[in-house]
This record gives structure tokens, C-alpha cells and sequence, in this order.
């Protein structure tokens, strides 16, 4: 059996376990959180080292992306650095390959009109694939880096803006200590509606659950979420505050979708190459065969 870990710098109360079936072979797949704890996620990773069949990296991006440029985390680079035989991925991978699927799926298997829809993208660079799909869908997108991120109420309306700050800012940003951009340990617990006019204003809500629910509304009637590690708690909490549509890229396991690091540990175990190895046509391929879609959940009913 193969066991796949995701060590995480998000709160322990997400952890989950599964067993499951893929492509005839058996795995454990594990998520873990370490409270914010860098230190308790660098000795996991250190003593599990060599013992599992891939690690995937929670709470954290080791990249963030623009186009085609992508900047390593300074915080993330010790976490991957810790994990000397066993290959240790972020999600990047996925993100970048499944999540276009998953918009190209909801447009031509399900018949989605997405053209001309409201949509806000959370946050752009951490989740660039979904971002520009549902730019060339012809979404009428808003994407929230600087809101969400960084607290400046300064909305982004356009690709090649996000490209261009993204380029302006990444280098810098990629050097400060992850709290500061995204939450970790407890701060994932806190939610606050300070932002909320940015739902109220699309139809659509992507990206990071985990920043979506940060910020979200108690009034989301008639939205589309789509974004990707959700409980059977986060479900009912969307079902709640009026949520039409979920969709979670990754497919659900005994009640809730794994993140993309998650998956993609599955993934690169069964491929059995290095990380550097892997090109983009390898997780496509690899995604075919195993028929991956995305989970659709209608909550009003």
C-alpha cells in the first residue's frame, strides 16, 4: 500500500484519512496539520523521510505564478528542503493542469454558459490556472490578490494587470514569512466579512477555500463556489449561507476533497518519477487515466 502524507501549516482540526483504489493499487493518504508550527512540520517531514511514498506541502505554495514566471517562497523552501529521498510537491503541479480542466469541464461535459459571468478569483497567483481559465472563458473577472492578500482594497479587473503587478511584487513578497500572506494555525479559524462587497458582486467565487471562508459573507445566495479542500462542516456552512453550486477540483474521498498538494503526492507516487521530471503532458495523461472530474454538489435542492 502505498501512504501519502500532506504536511500542513494549517490547522489540525482539517486533518482527515482515507484509504482508497487507484488504478488498481491500494493507498493511505494522510493530511496533517501542524497548528503554524514550521518547526513540528520541518521534524515530521524530517523523521517520515524516506518511510512514505510522497509528502505534500499544506498551508504553504512552494511557487507562486504569473504567466509564465513563477517565484519560490523563501519559507517554502526549507519545507521541501527537509525531505531528502522522499519527493515532496506543493499542488503547483495540479493547479496548473487539473484546475483548467475543471473549467474546460464545466463548459463543454456540463454546458455551463460562463461567458459574460461575474466571477472573483481570490487570490490570482496562488491559484494562476483557474485564473486565467476563467479569463479566457470570457468571465468578467475580478481578481482579489491585493484585497485578500494584503488588505488594500484595490480590486483587479484585468489578466495582464494581475501579470504586471504580479511581476512588480512576487520577488519581494516571495521573501516574507507566509503569515503575512496567507493564514496558518488559527488564524484559519477566524473569519471576518470585511471584504464582503466582492461577493456580493459575482456570481462566481474562486480559489483557496481557506481564504474564501476567511472573508466570506453570511448572505451567498445563488453563488458558484469553485475552489478545492472543503469537510463535510465546510459543506454544510456553504449549504447555509445560500451557496447554489459547489465544485471542488479535486474529487471527493469519504466526505471531503483532499487539497491539490494531497493529490498530486498521489499522483507523483504513481508516476515514480523525480519532481523535476514530471512535465505538465505527464499529470494530463496521468489524469485521463484515472478519469478525474471534478465534484459537483447542487446544495439547494
Amino acid at each position: 500500500m502505498k501512504h501519502v502524507i500532506s504536511v500542513s501549516l494549517g490547522s489540525s482540526k482539517r486533518d482527515h484519512k482515507v484509504e482508497a483504489e487507484l488504478l488498481g493499487e491500494k493507498f493511505l493518504i494522510e493530511r496533517i496539520g501542524t497548528d503554524g508550527d514550521m518547526a513540528r512540520a520541518l521534524q515530521m517531514i524530517h523523521d517520515l523521510d524516506g518511510k512514505v511514498d510522497a509528502f505534500g506541502m499544506g498551508g504553504i505554495d512552494l511557487y507562486l505564478v504569473a504567466g509564465n514566471r513563477r517565484y519560490a517562497l523563501r519559507e517554502a523552501k526549507k519545507i521541501a528542503a527537509a525531505a531528502h529521498i522522499t519527493p515532496i510537491v506543493d499542488g503547483s503541479g495540479l493547479k496548473n493542469t487539473l484546475e483548467r480542466r475543471v473549467i474546460s469541464y464545466l463548459q463543454t461535459e456540463l454546458g455551463w454558459k460562463l461567458a459574460g459571468k461575474s466571477a472573483l478569483v481570490v487570490s490570482g497567483v496562488d491559484r494562476f490556472g483557474i485564473a486565467e481559465a476563467l479569463w479566457d472563458a470570457g468571465c468578467k473577472t475580478t481578481y482579489g490578490d491585493l484585497i485578500f492578500a494584503l488588505g488594500l482594497p484595490i480590486p483587479i479587473h484585468s489578466l495582464s494587470a494581475l501579470r504586471a503587478i504580479a511581476y512588480t511584487l512576487l520577488p519581494v513578497f516571495s521573501q516574507l514569512p507566509i503569515k503575512y500572506l496567507y493564514p496558518t494555525g488559527k488564524k484559519q479559524e477566524s473569519v471576518t466579512t470585511k471584504h464582503e462587497k466582492y461577493y456580493h458582486d459575482n456570481e462566481i467565487i474562486a480559489g483557496d477555500f481557506l481564504f474564501i471562508r476567511k472573508y466570506m459573507p453570511t448572505d451567498l445566495q445563488g453563488k458558484i463556489i469553485i475552489t478545492n479542500t472543503v469537510t463535510k462542516d465546510d459543506v454544510e456552512l456553504l449549504r447555509g449561507r445560500g451557496v447554489t453550486v459547489l465544485v471542488t477540483t479535486t474529487p471527493e474521498m469519504n466526505g471531503r476533497s483532499f487539497g491539490t498538494n494531497v493529490m498530486e503526492g498521489v499522483l507523483i507516487s504513481i508516476l515514480g518519477k523525480k519532481v523535476d521530471e514530471v512535465s505538465p503532458e505527464d499529470y494530463s495523461n496521468l489524469l485521463d487515466q484515472l478519469q478525474f472530474k471534478p465534484r459537483i454538489v447542487y446544495l439547494q435542492k
